[in-house]
């Protein structure tokens, strides 16, 4: 029997990492114990000593490599960043920008980078307008024009400089090998770039960089080699922040500025500068939500939905219910329209952070919600009630043994930004400069209202909806999460939450869920396959309404792709959301 029991153990112990989701914990001794299966359809990766979930699997596992190797969170997020760049090209980057979130367990901090992009020094408020006083969207979303000042590079290497413990040499290494040596194709990898050809053709250098001679495409299994790329990522392993924003790098971005009509300036490139900022933070049942100030919009309305929602008991409505979703889509409803209005950035706008995060607020919003009845964005006003007081992407999530935990959401903007490249360098371009409001009141290419706060201005970063999230129990992380997903991002991760937080879902189960979306304007939800068309139409005969196709289906789309860990019973619990072909988690 004992010897029976010894290999039973045994087999546990090594098959542990292999299974997507173990029943197992510890009890008092520290010896692992069953704790009962969990029955959800839908299971995580698990690991006992780190995980790095991401929106691609070889950058996942470069990142579980460095954590191997001793790094902690921050390294393995830095190397995750950069293999990203090489392996996800429509939205890894080093010409785009982003926000990270640093949990650090020494010190107890929650540290928010800013790497937004920037106004180029010569933008200005109406560069976008035509003669006829109208948004051009052509010159703001798909021209040299729409490239702001990049700053992912800026915001790695500051986070490696700050917070990690590797050299640059080290965490860069795996980027570079698989830039020069080439990755192997992936179904998704194949898919995007047939998809994106007739966008990408516009530029001879996207064209020969992304395309075979002739225009032949890459097919799964073919492996693609950026030697351009290599290059530009050697350089900056060199000589670190000079090795982009000076010398060769910045030549061959100036250039392709001048050749193409672009703003951006050696002057522009040598005065970027990554910001810490204080990470907004709110309450939500006993939990410590930790999420990016302005520029960014998402944190600031993930807390103010959250505090709205605390006054319901969410759990007796049953998740996904028309009970439920009712009162999220009030909540959101009430979000974005004070995002139209008091979001910019803080360093040229007086942002209401606290005014809007205020529970004593959220009160008073959820006093005007109607549980039978919906409400009609055009008589939501932005801060009706507001006191006064003194913004295609992707997202990785990091933890290591030590307790830090990293949460990055980093973009181009639209999927491969604007469609150019820096001839030379290997990189795409971002359009950034679409996140502004160009006119005041006009919607940007994902339909949001923008007013005077995110006017068009130089040096000015534009706001953003993207929403890296550290959850604390207990004072430790506990739950790290994000999304791509432009302005479905603030709604996609609230719901990530929820699920956590209110429904008890694992991981993987919270991420794979069927999610909605409502932003105010245009006064519409949209749904994903798998939310009940009958709880839909309970939802109509209250007054809510559903985009509908011409023959008058309903409109389901795809919400979102939050790459998420959960640290539980000490274990780390990984989830990739298959939403994405390429996605994948790793564990150490």
């Amino acid at each position: 029997m004992q010897t029976f029991m010894t290999r039973l153990i045994f087999i546990v112990i090594m098959s542990f990492a292999a299974f997507p989701y173990a029943s197992l914990g510890q009890d008092a001794t520290g010896s692992l114990a069953f704790i009962g299966y969990d029955r959800a359809p839908a299971h995580p990766i698990v690991a006992k000593n780190g995980m790095v979930s991401a929106q691609e699997t070889i950058a996942a596992e470069v990142g579980r490599d460095i954590l191997a190797k001793g790094g902690n969170a921050v390294d393995a997020a830095v190397a995750t960043g950069f293999a990203l760049a090489v392996t996800f090209p429509a939205a890894g980057n080093l010409g785009g920008g982003g926000f990270m979130l640093v949990a650090l367990a020494e010190s107890q901090e929650v540290i928010a980078i800013d790497f937004r992009e920037m106004a180029p020094s010569a933008a200005n408020r109406d560069m976008f307008l035509g003669e006829d006083g109208e948004v051009d969207n052509q010159k703001a979303q798909y021209s040299h024009l729409s490239a702001g000042v990049p700053g992912s590079v800026m915001g790695l290497l500051d986070a490696l400089e700050s917070y990690g413990t590797m050299s640059r040499k080290q965490v860069m290494a795996p980027a570079v090998r698989l830039a020069n040596k080439g990755i192997p194709g992936s179904y998704g990898l194949a898919q995007g770039f047939a998809s994106s050809k007739e966008f990408l053709s516009k530029d001879p250098s996207t064209y020969g960089y992304f395309y075979k001679a002739a225009g032949e495409l890459y097919r799964p299994g073919d492996r693609l080699k950026q030697r351009d790329l290599a290059k530009t990522l050697k350089r900056i392993s060199k000589y670190g922040r000079a090795g982009f924003y000076e010398g060769k790098t910045a030549d061959l971005l100036v250039a392709e500025m001048q050749k193409g009509g672009g703003l951006i300036t050696h002057a522009d490139l040598n005065n970027y500068q990554a910001v810490e900022r204080k990470a907004v933070k709110g309450t939500y049942r006993g939990y410590e939500i930790y999420s990016m100030p302005p520029p960014s919009s998402g944190g600031v309305h993930v807390v103010q939905m959250l505090n709205i929602l605390e006054g319901y008991d969410l759990r007796v409505l049953e998740h996904n219910s028309a009970d439920y979703l009712h009162l999220l889509i009030e909540a959101m409803r009430r979000a974005y329209a004070d995002r139209s209005k008091y979001l910019g950035d803080p360093d040229f706008f007086d942002v209401p952070v606290k005014a809007l995060t205020d529970k004593a607020y959220a009160a008073k919003l959820r006093a005007d919600i109607d549980k039978n009845k919906a409400s009609r964005s055009q008589d939501i006003l932005p801060g009706r009630h507001l006191p006064k007081e003194s913004p295609a992407t992707t997202h990785y999530s990091v933890m290591d043994k030590w307790g830090n935990g990293v949460s990055v959401t980093t973009t181009l903007n639209f999927s491969f930004g604007s469609g150019y490249s820096v001839d030379g360098a290997g990189f795409l371009l971002n359009n950034e400069m679409d996140d502004f409001s160009s006119k005041p009141g006009t919607p940007n290419g994902f339909g949001l209202i923008g007013g005077e706060a995110n006017k068009i201005e130089p040096r000015k970063r534009p706001l953003s909806s993207m929403t890296p999230v550290i959850i604390k129990k207990d004072g430790k992380p506990y739950f790290v999460t994000g999304s791509p997903g432009g302005s479905t991002i603030i709604t996609v991760v609230l719901q990530n939450i929820l699920n956590i937080i209110d429904f008890d879902m694992n991981v993987m189960e919270a991420v794979t869920t069927p999610r909605i979306h409502h932003q105010w304007l245009p006064d519409i939800v949209i749904t994903e396959p798998g939310i009940s068309a009958d709880t839909v139409r309970i939802l109509e005969e209250r007054g809510f309404i559903f985009g509908k196709n011409m023959d008058g289906k309903y409109k389901r789309t795809t919400l979102g792709r939050t790459n998420a860990i959960l640290q539980k019973r000490g274990y780390f619990y990984g989830a990739a959301d298959p939403r994405s072909p390429t996605s994948g988690a790793a564990g150490h």
